[in-house]
């Protein structure tokens, strides 16, 4: 399957293509689902760091779609990682739900890149909901001794079940129902109390582009965390 002029683009910029094999796949809950890969060289070839992401192409009807996904557990020494799935209407959902050992998909790395925060902060303040769950536990991982706030954004009574990597001794885990701009409105009460210092604050974001926006915008302009300080990055638009 051609990639369109979205991989002509992603060729200009570099991307790296591969080719993963499904080796398996799991139902977490109703709504998300863990697949798993081989990963055709790709761990050998470029490494692995905290959220790193790949862009997977899927078939919409006879069109290129892509989509990009958090590695969960990638492993270099056997070429192996897994990606996990909101599901909800569409070729990628609709995918993965069908995914069988054997089954083939085409990826390309282009754009993934994290820098661990130096110094750290006193504790990592991080924002996101399902679509970003596998770069939280990932993130989390980053500093597994240090504090964090997380917010959660919650679509269905399920999200509650996802597979949330946290230690409840350090990790202060609150979801919050998506509902109008709740979530949005929840950060602006709460976050300030965790900025005493906010040049040396970590601030994580990753939800809807427009809750994404409206939040890094709040947080830089309203509240002076510095934008070296802040990593915001729209997972996906709300219809």
């Amino acid at each position: 399957m051609g990639h369109g002029w979205e991989g002509v683009m992603l060729k200009l910029f570099r991307g790296k293509d591969f080719v993963l094999t499904v080796t398996g796949a799991e139902q977490v809950t109703d709504r998300y689902r863990r697949v798993h890969f081989t990963d055709g060289g790709l761990l050998a070839a470029l490494g692995v760091h905290p959220t790193m992401w790949v862009r997977l192409w899927f078939d919409n009807a006879g069109k290129p779609h892509q989509r990009a996904y958090t590695l969960v557990d990638p492993d270099v020494a056997t070429g192996t990682f897994s990606l996990e799935f909101a599901l909800h209407d569409g070729c990628a959902s609709d995918w993965s739900r069908k995914a069988e050992p054997g089954d083939t998909i085409e990826a390309t790395v282009q754009g993934t890149g994290f820098e661990v925060p130096d110094p750290l902060p006193e504790r990592m303040l991080v924002i996101g909901d399902p679509a970003s769950l596998p770069a939280i536990n990932s993130l989390l991982a980053v500093a597994p001794k240090l504090p964090a706030t997380i917010w959660f954004e919650t679509s269905h009574d399920t999200d509650r079940e996802l597979p949330f990597r946290i230690d409840p001794g350090r990790h202060d885990l609150r979801t919050i129902p998506r509902n109008d701009n709740q979530l949005v409105e929840d950060v602006k009460a709460n976050l300030p109390a965790f900025l005493e210092d906010p040049a040396g604050a970590f601030v994580w974001i990753a939800c809807d582009t427009a809750t994404t926006r409206a939040l890094t915008s709040y947080v830089v302009k309203e509240l002076a965390v510095p934008k070296h300080r802040v990593k915001a990055l729209g997972y996906w638009r709300a219809a």
